[in-house]
Protein backbone atom coordinates (compact mmCIF):
# COMPACT_ATOMS: atom_id res chain seq x y z
CA UNK A 1 0.00 0.00 0.00
CA UNK A 2 1.44 3.45 -0.81
CA UNK A 3 2.04 6.30 1.69
CA UNK A 4 -1.12 8.08 0.45
CA UNK A 5 -3.05 4.45 0.81
CA UNK A 6 -2.03 3.90 4.50
CA UNK A 7 -2.41 7.77 5.66
CA UNK A 8 -5.99 7.15 4.45
CA UNK A 9 -6.83 4.41 6.29
CA UNK A 10 -5.47 6.11 9.39
CA UNK A 11 -7.44 8.80 9.15
CA UNK A 12 -10.78 5.98 8.53
CA UNK A 13 -9.69 4.77 11.80
CA UNK A 14 -10.97 5.26 14.75
CA UNK A 15 -9.53 4.10 18.06
CA UNK A 16 -9.95 4.59 21.83
CA UNK A 17 -7.48 4.68 24.41
CA UNK A 18 -7.95 3.97 27.82
CA UNK A 19 -5.99 5.66 30.58
CA UNK A 20 -4.03 8.96 30.40
CA UNK A 21 -0.86 7.90 31.97
CA UNK A 22 2.76 8.08 29.98
CA UNK A 23 1.65 4.86 28.35
CA UNK A 24 -1.59 5.75 27.04
CA UNK A 25 -0.57 9.38 26.69
CA UNK A 26 2.51 8.29 24.16
CA UNK A 27 0.73 5.50 22.58
CA UNK A 28 -2.43 8.40 21.10
CA UNK A 29 0.42 11.08 20.59
CA UNK A 30 2.06 8.16 18.07
CA UNK A 31 -1.26 7.44 16.65
CA UNK A 32 -2.64 10.49 16.19
CA UNK A 33 0.83 11.87 14.87
CA UNK A 34 -0.10 9.80 11.90
CA UNK A 35 -3.54 10.45 11.47
CA UNK A 36 -5.43 8.39 13.20
CA UNK A 37 -8.37 9.66 15.24
CA UNK A 38 -7.68 8.85 18.96
CA UNK A 39 -10.06 9.73 21.80
CA UNK A 40 -8.32 9.19 25.46
CA UNK A 41 -10.05 7.96 28.40
CA UNK A 42 -9.38 8.56 32.00
CA UNK A 43 -11.03 8.24 35.45
CA UNK A 44 -8.85 11.38 37.11
CA UNK A 45 -9.66 14.93 36.64
CA UNK A 46 -6.36 15.32 34.32
CA UNK A 47 -3.49 13.03 32.46
CA UNK A 48 -0.84 11.92 34.28
CA UNK A 49 -1.36 8.32 36.32
CA UNK A 50 1.42 7.47 38.58
CA UNK A 51 3.31 10.53 36.87
CA UNK A 52 0.35 12.89 38.40
CA UNK A 53 1.20 16.33 40.31
CA UNK A 54 -0.85 16.76 43.27
CA UNK A 55 -1.77 20.00 44.01
CA UNK A 56 -2.21 21.61 47.58
CA UNK A 57 -3.17 25.12 49.28
CA UNK A 58 -2.42 25.71 52.99
CA UNK A 59 -4.66 27.81 54.96
CA UNK A 60 -2.80 30.98 54.33
CA UNK A 61 -3.91 30.01 50.69
CA UNK A 62 -0.15 29.34 49.97
CA UNK A 63 -0.12 26.80 46.68
CA UNK A 64 2.03 23.67 46.76
CA UNK A 65 2.55 21.33 43.95
CA UNK A 66 3.62 17.62 44.79
CA UNK A 67 4.85 14.59 42.12
CA UNK A 68 3.43 12.17 44.65
CA UNK A 69 4.05 9.53 41.82
CA UNK A 70 6.70 8.97 39.65
CA UNK A 71 9.60 11.27 41.06
CA UNK A 72 11.59 11.18 38.06
CA UNK A 73 12.72 8.76 35.10
CA UNK A 74 15.52 7.41 33.86
CA UNK A 75 16.62 6.37 30.26
CA UNK A 76 18.62 3.11 28.83
CA UNK A 77 16.57 2.43 25.58
CA UNK A 78 17.88 3.76 22.19
CA UNK A 79 14.33 4.40 20.82
CA UNK A 80 12.61 6.07 24.19
CA UNK A 81 15.74 8.23 24.49
CA UNK A 82 15.17 9.66 20.98
CA UNK A 83 11.59 10.47 22.14
CA UNK A 84 12.72 11.98 25.69
CA UNK A 85 15.46 14.17 23.25
CA UNK A 86 12.40 15.43 21.78
CA UNK A 87 10.21 16.50 25.12
CA UNK A 88 13.56 18.05 26.15
CA UNK A 89 13.85 20.00 23.30
CA UNK A 90 10.02 21.39 23.88
CA UNK A 91 10.94 22.23 27.39
CA UNK A 92 8.84 19.20 28.62
CA UNK A 93 11.58 17.48 30.67
CA UNK A 94 14.98 18.57 32.20
CA UNK A 95 17.93 16.75 33.66
CA UNK A 96 17.44 17.08 37.27
CA UNK A 97 21.35 16.80 38.39
CA UNK A 98 20.38 15.43 41.70
CA UNK A 99 22.52 13.61 44.50
CA UNK A 100 21.00 10.45 46.01
CA UNK A 101 22.28 8.09 48.83
CA UNK A 102 21.05 4.89 51.03
CA UNK A 103 20.22 5.88 54.61
CA UNK A 104 20.59 3.06 57.26
CA UNK A 105 17.86 3.13 59.76
CA UNK A 106 20.10 1.06 62.16
CA UNK A 107 23.44 2.43 62.13
CA UNK A 108 21.87 6.38 61.58
CA UNK A 109 23.89 7.04 59.26
CA UNK A 110 24.02 7.71 54.82
CA UNK A 111 25.95 4.95 52.60
CA UNK A 112 26.27 4.55 49.22
CA UNK A 113 26.60 8.13 48.40
CA UNK A 114 25.81 8.06 44.06
CA UNK A 115 28.12 10.48 42.45
CA UNK A 116 26.17 13.63 40.26
CA UNK A 117 25.50 12.54 36.45
CA UNK A 118 26.25 8.89 37.45
CA UNK A 119 22.53 8.36 36.05
CA UNK A 120 20.79 10.71 34.16
CA UNK A 121 17.59 11.47 35.88
CA UNK A 122 14.92 13.40 34.21
CA UNK A 123 11.82 15.27 35.18
CA UNK A 124 8.66 17.00 33.73
CA UNK A 125 8.70 20.40 33.92
CA UNK A 126 7.29 22.34 35.86
CA UNK A 127 5.72 18.99 36.90
CA UNK A 128 5.80 15.24 36.18
CA UNK A 129 2.46 15.34 34.74
CA UNK A 130 3.38 17.82 32.16
CA UNK A 131 4.78 15.51 29.82
CA UNK A 132 1.03 13.39 29.56
CA UNK A 133 -1.32 16.75 29.71
CA UNK A 134 0.30 18.03 26.68
CA UNK A 135 0.65 15.06 24.38
CA UNK A 136 -3.33 14.48 25.67
CA UNK A 137 -3.39 18.09 24.25
CA UNK A 138 -2.04 17.18 20.54
CA UNK A 139 -3.79 17.62 17.41
CA UNK A 140 -6.17 14.27 16.46
CA UNK A 141 -6.78 13.35 20.49
CA UNK A 142 -9.90 13.78 21.78
CA UNK A 143 -9.41 13.72 25.61
CA UNK A 144 -12.06 12.78 28.37
CA UNK A 145 -11.20 12.83 32.30
CA UNK A 146 -13.46 12.28 34.72
CA UNK A 147 -14.62 8.84 32.97
CA UNK A 148 -14.36 5.67 33.68
CA UNK A 149 -14.60 2.59 31.62
CA UNK A 150 -17.18 0.13 32.82
CA UNK A 151 -18.03 -1.97 29.72
CA UNK A 152 -16.05 -2.79 26.79
CA UNK A 153 -18.13 -5.20 24.67
CA UNK A 154 -16.85 -6.83 20.80
CA UNK A 155 -19.30 -6.23 18.18
CA UNK A 156 -18.93 -9.43 15.61
CA UNK A 157 -20.47 -7.92 12.87
CA UNK A 158 -18.72 -4.64 13.13
CA UNK A 159 -15.53 -5.87 13.75
CA UNK A 160 -15.69 -2.91 16.70
CA UNK A 161 -15.41 -2.44 20.12
CA UNK A 162 -18.57 -0.94 22.01
CA UNK A 163 -17.83 1.03 25.01
CA UNK A 164 -19.48 2.45 28.12
CA UNK A 165 -19.24 4.39 31.28
CA UNK A 166 -18.71 3.17 34.79
CA UNK A 167 -22.31 5.38 35.11
CA UNK A 168 -24.14 3.66 31.21
CA UNK A 169 -23.26 6.39 29.44
CA UNK A 170 -22.85 5.11 26.02
CA UNK A 171 -19.05 6.26 24.60
CA UNK A 172 -19.46 5.01 21.37
CA UNK A 173 -18.05 2.56 18.80
CA UNK A 174 -14.16 2.28 17.90
CA UNK A 175 -12.04 0.09 15.81
CA UNK A 176 -8.79 -0.53 17.98
CA UNK A 177 -8.94 -0.18 21.67
CA UNK A 178 -5.57 0.19 23.50
CA UNK A 179 -5.97 -0.63 27.40
CA UNK A 180 -3.35 0.41 29.71
CA UNK A 181 -5.07 0.13 32.94
CA UNK A 182 -3.91 -3.32 34.57
CA UNK A 183 -6.82 -3.38 36.33
CA UNK A 184 -9.03 -3.81 33.14
CA UNK A 185 -9.82 -7.54 33.81
CA UNK A 186 -8.91 -8.00 37.25
CA UNK A 187 -10.93 -8.61 40.01
CA UNK A 188 -8.96 -6.09 41.94
CA UNK A 189 -11.91 -3.45 39.95
CA UNK A 190 -15.10 -5.26 41.37
CA UNK A 191 -13.29 -4.58 44.82
CA UNK A 192 -12.93 -0.93 43.89
CA UNK A 193 -16.29 -0.31 42.49
CA UNK A 194 -18.65 -3.42 43.06
CA UNK A 195 -18.64 -3.60 39.16
CA UNK A 196 -17.78 -6.67 37.12
CA UNK A 197 -13.97 -5.56 35.21
CA UNK A 198 -15.11 -3.89 32.02
CA UNK A 199 -12.91 -6.85 29.90
CA UNK A 200 -14.79 -9.97 29.61
CA UNK A 201 -11.97 -12.47 29.33
CA UNK A 202 -14.33 -15.04 27.87
CA UNK A 203 -13.66 -13.26 24.51
CA UNK A 204 -10.09 -13.81 24.88
CA UNK A 205 -9.03 -17.17 26.79
CA UNK A 206 -5.59 -17.48 25.45
CA UNK A 207 -5.10 -14.24 27.11
CA UNK A 208 -7.16 -14.59 30.34
CA UNK A 209 -3.80 -16.36 32.78
CA UNK A 210 -1.59 -13.83 31.42
CA UNK A 211 -3.81 -10.48 32.76
CA UNK A 212 -6.35 -11.11 34.85
CA UNK A 213 -4.75 -10.37 37.94
CA UNK A 214 -1.66 -8.68 37.45
CA UNK A 215 0.27 -8.81 41.16
CA UNK A 216 1.01 -5.45 42.23
CA UNK A 217 2.71 -3.81 45.17
CA UNK A 218 1.22 -0.76 46.91
CA UNK A 219 2.38 2.24 48.45
CA UNK A 220 1.56 4.90 50.55
CA UNK A 221 3.03 8.65 49.72
CA UNK A 222 3.26 11.42 51.76
CA UNK A 223 3.65 15.24 50.83
CA UNK A 224 5.70 17.01 53.13
CA UNK A 225 6.33 21.29 53.41
CA UNK A 226 8.63 22.30 55.62
CA UNK A 227 9.45 26.30 56.50
CA UNK A 228 13.55 25.63 56.11
CA UNK A 229 15.68 23.10 54.49
CA UNK A 230 16.49 20.08 55.66
CA UNK A 231 19.66 21.32 56.65
CA UNK A 232 21.02 17.75 58.17
CA UNK A 233 20.09 15.84 54.52
CA UNK A 234 23.26 15.67 52.80
CA UNK A 235 20.95 14.94 49.32
CA UNK A 236 18.34 15.22 46.70
CA UNK A 237 17.11 11.40 47.56
CA UNK A 238 17.70 8.83 49.29
CA UNK A 239 16.07 5.28 49.90
CA UNK A 240 15.70 3.44 53.27
CA UNK A 241 17.29 0.06 54.66
CA UNK A 242 16.25 -1.21 57.22
CA UNK A 243 13.09 0.72 57.86
CA UNK A 244 9.56 -1.42 58.18
CA UNK A 245 7.85 1.91 57.39
CA UNK A 246 9.96 3.96 54.58
CA UNK A 247 11.05 3.07 51.23
CA UNK A 248 12.46 6.39 49.21
CA UNK A 249 12.33 10.07 50.29
CA UNK A 250 12.89 12.86 47.63
CA UNK A 251 13.18 16.45 47.73
CA UNK A 252 10.57 17.09 45.45
CA UNK A 253 11.33 21.34 45.57
CA UNK A 254 14.90 20.78 44.30
CA UNK A 255 13.98 19.83 40.92
CA UNK A 256 14.46 22.21 38.11
CA UNK A 257 12.02 24.33 36.96
CA UNK A 258 9.49 24.09 40.37
CA UNK A 259 8.82 27.90 40.55
CA UNK A 260 6.03 27.45 42.44
CA UNK A 261 7.64 26.14 46.04
CA UNK A 262 7.57 29.21 48.22
CA UNK A 263 10.49 31.20 49.38
CA UNK A 264 13.09 29.32 51.78
CA UNK A 265 10.65 26.42 52.01
CA UNK A 266 11.39 23.08 51.20
CA UNK A 267 9.00 19.94 49.68
CA UNK A 268 9.35 16.39 50.23
CA UNK A 269 7.74 13.53 48.71
CA UNK A 270 8.23 9.96 50.86
CA UNK A 271 7.39 6.30 49.59
CA UNK A 272 6.20 4.00 52.22
CA UNK A 273 7.22 0.51 52.06
CA UNK A 274 5.02 -2.12 49.87
CA UNK A 275 5.00 -4.12 53.01
CA UNK A 276 3.65 -1.34 55.08
CA UNK A 277 0.76 -0.46 52.63
CA UNK A 278 -0.39 -4.01 52.36
CA UNK A 279 -0.95 -3.97 56.15
CA UNK A 280 -3.00 -1.00 56.30
CA UNK A 281 -4.92 -1.96 52.72
CA UNK A 282 -5.51 -5.44 54.67
CA UNK A 283 -6.80 -3.53 57.61
CA UNK A 284 -8.59 -0.41 56.28
CA UNK A 285 -9.86 -2.70 53.29
CA UNK A 286 -9.50 -1.53 49.09
CA UNK A 287 -11.56 1.17 48.61
CA UNK A 288 -10.73 4.55 48.71
CA UNK A 289 -9.33 5.48 52.84
CA UNK A 290 -11.57 7.85 54.33
CA UNK A 291 -9.10 10.53 56.26
CA UNK A 292 -8.92 9.57 59.11
CA UNK A 293 -6.96 6.56 58.07
CA UNK A 294 -5.21 8.60 55.85
CA UNK A 295 -4.21 11.16 58.52
CA UNK A 296 -3.10 7.96 60.67
CA UNK A 297 -0.59 7.21 57.85
CA UNK A 298 0.88 10.24 57.54
CA UNK A 299 1.56 10.45 61.14
CA UNK A 300 2.99 7.31 61.26
CA UNK A 301 5.53 7.85 58.39
CA UNK A 302 6.56 11.04 59.32
CA UNK A 303 7.52 9.49 62.90
CA UNK A 304 9.49 7.28 61.45
CA UNK A 305 11.37 10.01 59.31
CA UNK A 306 12.29 11.99 62.63
CA UNK A 307 13.10 9.12 63.88
CA UNK A 308 16.52 8.90 61.85
CA UNK A 309 18.38 11.50 63.91
CA UNK A 310 17.98 13.93 60.80
CA UNK A 311 16.33 16.90 62.72
CA UNK A 312 13.18 16.76 60.79
CA UNK A 313 11.29 19.29 62.07
CA UNK A 314 7.23 19.30 62.42
CA UNK A 315 5.79 20.40 58.78
CA UNK A 316 3.74 23.40 58.06
CA UNK A 317 1.64 20.90 55.30
CA UNK A 318 1.11 17.39 55.87
CA UNK A 319 -0.77 14.71 54.10
CA UNK A 320 -0.80 11.06 52.95
CA UNK A 321 -1.77 9.44 49.44
CA UNK A 322 -2.30 5.44 48.53
CA UNK A 323 -1.37 4.13 45.29
CA UNK A 324 -3.28 0.47 45.91
CA UNK A 325 -2.10 -1.32 43.01
CA UNK A 326 -0.14 0.92 41.10
CA UNK A 327 3.18 -0.48 40.92
CA UNK A 328 3.06 -3.88 39.33
CA UNK A 329 5.47 -6.96 41.11
CA UNK A 330 5.86 -8.66 37.24
CA UNK A 331 6.08 -8.05 33.48
CA UNK A 332 3.39 -10.27 31.59
CA UNK A 333 4.86 -9.73 27.88
CA UNK A 334 8.18 -10.43 27.08
CA UNK A 335 9.60 -9.40 24.19
CA UNK A 336 6.90 -7.74 22.56
CA UNK A 337 6.61 -5.21 25.28
CA UNK A 338 2.74 -5.44 25.34
CA UNK A 339 -0.18 -7.64 24.94
CA UNK A 340 -1.67 -7.86 20.96
CA UNK A 341 -4.91 -9.79 20.25
CA UNK A 342 -4.92 -8.59 16.41
CA UNK A 343 -8.22 -10.64 15.57
CA UNK A 344 -10.02 -8.45 18.00
CA UNK A 345 -8.01 -5.45 17.92
CA UNK A 346 -6.99 -4.86 21.00
CA UNK A 347 -3.88 -4.03 22.62
CA UNK A 348 -2.65 -3.63 25.92
CA UNK A 349 0.15 -1.96 27.06
CA UNK A 350 1.83 -0.45 30.16
CA UNK A 351 4.98 -0.88 32.16
CA UNK A 352 3.59 -3.98 33.35
CA UNK A 353 4.13 -5.56 30.61
CA UNK A 354 7.24 -4.41 29.89
CA UNK A 355 9.08 -3.21 33.51
CA UNK A 356 7.85 -1.07 36.18
CA UNK A 357 9.14 2.20 35.28
CA UNK A 358 8.34 5.44 33.30
CA UNK A 359 10.63 4.19 30.76
CA UNK A 360 8.51 0.91 30.79
CA UNK A 361 5.69 2.08 30.12
CA UNK A 362 6.48 4.81 27.44
CA UNK A 363 8.40 1.69 25.74
CA UNK A 364 4.97 -0.36 25.74
CA UNK A 365 2.63 2.43 24.65
CA UNK A 366 5.38 2.43 21.22
CA UNK A 367 4.72 -0.81 20.99
CA UNK A 368 0.85 -0.88 21.44
CA UNK A 369 0.67 2.23 18.35
CA UNK A 370 3.14 0.21 15.89
CA UNK A 371 0.93 -2.96 16.23
CA UNK A 372 -1.78 -0.45 15.21
CA UNK A 373 -0.17 1.37 12.30
CA UNK A 374 1.06 -1.80 11.17
CA UNK A 375 -2.71 -3.49 10.99
CA UNK A 376 -3.21 0.44 9.31
CA UNK A 377 -0.31 -0.68 6.71
CA UNK A 378 2.06 2.00 7.79
CA UNK A 379 5.12 -1.04 6.30
CA UNK A 380 7.65 -0.14 9.60
CA UNK A 381 5.04 0.52 12.41
CA UNK A 382 6.41 3.53 13.65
Amino acid sequence: MSAAAAAAAASAANVAVIGGGISGAVCASLLAARGVAVTLFDSGRGAGGRMAQRREVMEDGTELRFDHGAPYFTVSNDEVARVVSGWEARGLVAEWKAMFACFDREAGKFTDFEKEGTIKKYVGVPGMNSICKSLCLEDGVVAKFGVTIGRMDWIQDRSSWLLASLDGRDLGHFDYVVATDKNIASPRFSGLTGRPPPLDLSLLPQLSMMIQDIPVRPCFALMLAFSEPLTKVPVQGFSFNNSDYLSWAFCDSSKPGRAHVPLNSQSWVLHSTAEYASKVINNIGPRKPSADALAKVAEELLKEFQATGLNIPQPIFMKAHRWGSAFPAIAISGDDKCVWDKSMKLAICGDFCTSPSVEGAVLSGMRGASKILRCLNFPSGL
